[in-house]
């Protein structure tokens, strides 16, 4: 079983990238998208999304990062997608996937699902561009309004020479509300051969295997449910209990360090606070955490609040 890690615009950084591997139980990341829109970028901006290629495309605990590409010209993809290997990633993957508007008003993540022709032409360039032994991956979701053309879709998929398929099981319609549609998976399974990847509405072992069965998948990727809970990936695998809270609040001083002493330290209130929205869904500590900080500014302030929690053995 192969479990990802997945990229979250503005979630899932390289902090937090590093910081949920060395929890463990991911065997593969994919940075935030790298916008390509009619030029091929400068190395500084694939070092600012993944500054990991500094070490070998590799997290601290060794864990592959994948540059992930989002753009909707083939040609300007495949030198993009060329830049990324040479600098260090090992493959490249394509966005098909992102619902936010202004991603799909300029034509890039999801709108291209209804557009087959795209994804193919998209896929064929940068797969021929890039060398033969680095992975071109692809993630979609099921469909823009619907599940008409997701057959088509995978097809057109694996026919372009991806090495790999992660399929969001719904639609960008659906956005991110429940229930994932797995057995649409099963159906992509049917009519490719490509390796794919079950993605979508996974929060606890039991959401894994469930997954797992319906979608005829066994590797998963996860991407809300590991903010949830830090050490889900490693649940799936091996049936380790859920991280206790009091080890979830030392690992939000952990990141606290790493925040503040990063150039996003100015962004590490909101970043803290949008954290403890996704934890409420596994620990109540964390709504009574998140009532303490809400009001907060002041990073010190607000690590001395998460340092109190840490410290608590019992919550009332």
């Amino acid at each position: 079983m192969k479990i990802m890690l997945a990229p979250m615009e503005g979630v899932v950084d390289s902090l937090m990238r590093d910081m949920l591997t060395q929890v463990g139980g991911f065997d593969q990341c994919v940075t935030e998208f790298v916008r390509v829109v009619d030029q091929l970028l400068p190395r500084r901006t694939f070092y600012r999304l993944c500054p990991e290629l500094h070490q070998g495309g590799k997290t601290q605990s060794g864990v592959p990062v994948r540059v992930q590409l989002l753009g909707q010209h083939p040609q300007w993809l495949a030198e993009n997608a060329v830049r990324a290997v040479e600098l260090g990633s090992p493959g490249v993957d394509l966005n098909f996937g992102c619902p936010a508007k202004t991603v799909n008003k300029s034509k890039g993540g999801a709108v291209l699902l209804k557009e087959t022709d795209a994804l193919y032409n998209i896929i064929s360039a940068v797969r021929d561009a890039v060398p033969a032994d680095s992975p071109v991956t692809a993630k979609i979701r099921l469909g823009f309004d619907d599940t008409d053309l997701a057959l088509d879709n995978a097809r057109a998929v694996e026919a372009a020479g991806a090495d790999e398929l992660v399929v969001h099981a719904r639609t960008k319609r659906d956005g991110y509300r429940p229930p994932a549609y797995w057995e649409w998976i099963a159906r992509i399974r049917e009519c490719t051969t490509m390796p794919v990847v079950a993605n979508g509405e996974i929060w606890s072992a039991e959401d894994a295997k469930r997954c797992q069965a319906m979608s005829a998948c066994d590797n998963l990727m996860i991407g809300r449910g590991a903010l949830a809970m830090p050490n889900l990936a490693r649940t799936i695998k091996t049936g380790e209990a859920p991280m206790p809270w009091q080890e979830v609040a030392k690992l939000l001083i952990g990141y606290s360090g790493y925040e503040i002493s990063g150039d996003k330290g100015r962004y590490f209130p909101n970043r803290i606070k949008q954290w403890c929205g996704y934890l409420q869904r596994q620990y109540p500590q964390a709504a009574l955490l998140f009532n303490d900080i809400r009001r907060l500014k002041v990073s010190d302030e607000i690590v001395s609040v998460l340092e109190r929690h840490s410290s608590q053995q019992r919550v009332s």
